[in-house]
């Protein structure tokens, strides 16, 4: 492992610490707790940490769009969060190091039976407020309406939605355990998960950013961080 210049860690954490925001609301992507997070997100901030040669402070929260507002407001250095257009005129991100899909959830008797379907007048999907897939449903939907909550199948549930909307690997266990549940076959969109930091920072510093998840990608720190989670490998994002 190589150091980073001097000048890139100034850069990137001006207060010497580099801050990360990590969105344990994402169980693919960070698990366990604030006082004691773990997962891939995790492992990127320290190794990145590492090369700058910098202490690291992990900020947590339970939802995207706190981890964002986190980064847009100035009080985290680093992100973790799926890219977005939205995201793009406030956040620059390196290209995805993990792919997820975004799956829907219907009551079993539904007729819903494909993804094209659910976007039809009368549906209404269940979404985590400020999630990629609220951004990208409200962005792409023709017929179907947004439901905004604290999580997509709770107010799926709790409001009885005609379809709830999330992320697969969570998604697959919430309807194991709730056998009047089940997932429609097929995916309505990838979630690309990349690093970021605020747009205004250095070409050089962004460079940098790139450069590291593309090599961490290729010589399996990604893939290995995954399996220690629990995570599937194959989530690893192909080269950029």
């Amino acid at each position: 492992m190589t150091t980073a210049p001097k000048s890139l860690a100034a850069d990137l954490a001006p207060t010497g610490v580099l801050r990360a925001s990590i969105n344990l609301g994402n169980p693919v992507l960070a698990q366990g707790t604030p006082e004691a997070p773990g997962g891939v997100t995790v492992d990127l901030a320290r190794e990145i940490g590492a090369r700058l040669g910098l202490p690291v402070e992990l900020l947590c929260f339970d939802a995207a769009r706190k981890s964002f507002e986190a980064m847009a407001d100035g009080r985290a250095d680093l992100c973790f969060l799926a890219v977005d257009p939205a995201r793009e005129t406030e956040v620059a991100f390196t290209a995805p190091y993990v792919v997820i899909e975004g799956v829907y959830a219907v009551p079993r008797g539904s007729a819903l039976g494909t993804v094209a379907e659910v976007d039809a007048p009368g549906v209404r999907i269940g979404v985590k407020k400020g999630s990629a897939y609220d951004l990208f449903l409200s962005r792409n939907l023709v017929h179907a309406t947004v439901v905004r909550g604290d999580e997509g199948v709770d107010t799926f549930r709790s409001e009885a939605l005609e379809a709830g909307a999330g992320i697969r690997q969570p998604m697959t266990a919430y309807a194991a355990a709730h056998p009047d549940v089940r997932l429609i076959e097929g995916r309505f969109m990838e979630i690309r998960q990349a690093v970021g930091t605020t747009v205004g920072r250095r070409p050089e510093t962004v460079a940098f950013l790139r450069d590291t998840v593309e090599e961490l990608k290729a010589n399996g720190f990604v893939a290995e961080s995954l399996r220690r989670s629990g995570q599937e490998a194959g989530l690893l994002a192909p080269p950029a």
